[in-house]
């Protein structure tokens, strides 16, 4: 693993981290694949391993277990001695609906998920970043979290917060040479999409392979971009 940059990769089972799982691996890392599900991890190991030749090394997690984060980064350290970059896609759509009607326990979920763990994260894994010459940390936001609406209260809480958060860790890392950016991948044709929106065509959508393709470039050690809040479709607009 000397010559490979290890990536971390949440969410990692479907949808947006899936694709970008796999992008990362063609693209030469290791994958530290990191999602709640061990068949769903399985069967994408097997799909990397038919693409790249290359084993990930598969983590069956949840992180709302707070202690699981403490003993995946001391296996991390104990392993490979370093992190060179973490995605923090994993997150939860939580309980559409006007907000006096939530519970409390899908709204704390939705904060847990959401906020909370990359927290952990963070808390975590940043003296594994820091150990890289080259780390890079990319945390999936989304545009409800810069345009709230109506009965979407605990998600846009959630990843306001979030935004929050890493624009303050980036702040706080300026001087060293880890590189912190935020990833807002816009409308995406996944799952949760789905369940948020079931009336829309989702043929109307990029795939969440197309939205994945750009994050290793923001993930590797050439990304000088920092403190940023990387959209999707602006640089969609660029290709075209």
């Amino acid at each position: 693993m000397a010559n490979k940059r290890i990536v971390l990769v949440t969410g990692a089972s479907k949808g947006i981290g899936r694709a970008a799982a796999l992008a990362l691996a063609e693209a030469g890392n290791h994958v530290v694949a990191v999602a709640r599900s061990e068949d769903a991890l399985t069967a994408l190991d097997d799909e990397a391993r038919a693409k790249t030749g290359e084993a990930m090394t598969l983590v069956p997690l949840d992180l709302k277990d707070s202690a699981s984060i403490d003993r995946l980064a001391a296996a991390l350290l104990d392993r490979f001695g370093r992190l060179d970059g973490l995605l923090g896609n994993a997150g939860v759509l939580g309980t559409i609906g006007p907000l006096q009607t939530l519970s409390p326990s899908s709204f704390e979920e939705t904060i847990n998920v959401n906020l909370n763990a990359n927290w952990r994260l963070i808390r975590a894994l940043d003296p594994l970043l820091r150990t890289s010459p080259a780390g890079r940390a990319v945390f999936v936001s989304s545009g409800a979290s810069v345009r709230p609406r109506a009965f979407w209260g605990a998600y846009a809480a959630s990843k306001a917060g979030l935004d929050a958060m890493i624009a303050s860790y980036a702040d706080e890392t300026a001087a060293t040479t880890l590189r912190v950016n935020l990833f807002d991948p816009g409308a995406t044709r996944t799952d949760m999409r789905f369940r948020a929106m079931p009336g829309e065509n989702p043929e109307t959508l990029p795939t969440p392979e197309a939205v994945a393709s750009v994050l290793p470039e923001y993930l590797s050690e050439t990304c000088k971009a920092h403190g940023e809040r990387i959209v999707y479709r602006d640089l969609a607009r660029k290709d075209v």
